[in-house]
């Protein structure tokens, strides 16, 4: 089974975090900044870059954070994940 990850993605144009989780990221980014989820968020942009990539144990644990983490709308609360991932640990 493939193991998954959450990620963050930063758009520089819109200066714009986006949060989710997948088990392939190069598949995903490429797929964000091709537009290709017509009802995502990230349709707003084109420069999407991978600024996080955290990889879970499994799915259930990575929608978990990708919840709690969107949950919280808060910029900086994702810029102090970004300059300090041991947080996702606890």
């Amino acid at each position: 089974m493939a193991s998954h990850s959450l990620y963050i993605l930063y758009s520089r144009s819109n200066i714009k975090y986006y949060v989710g989780e997948t088990h392939n990221i190069e598949e995903r980014i490429l797929k964000h900044n091709q537009h290709l989820y017509s009802n995502s968020f990230t349709k707003i942009a084109n420069d999407w870059e991978l600024v996080l990539l955290h990889h879970s144990e499994d799915r259930t644990k990575a929608l978990f954070l990708e919840k709690f983490i969107k949950k919280m709308k808060s910029k900086i609360f994702i810029q102090k994940i970004i300059s300090n991932p041991k947080i996702l640990k606890d």
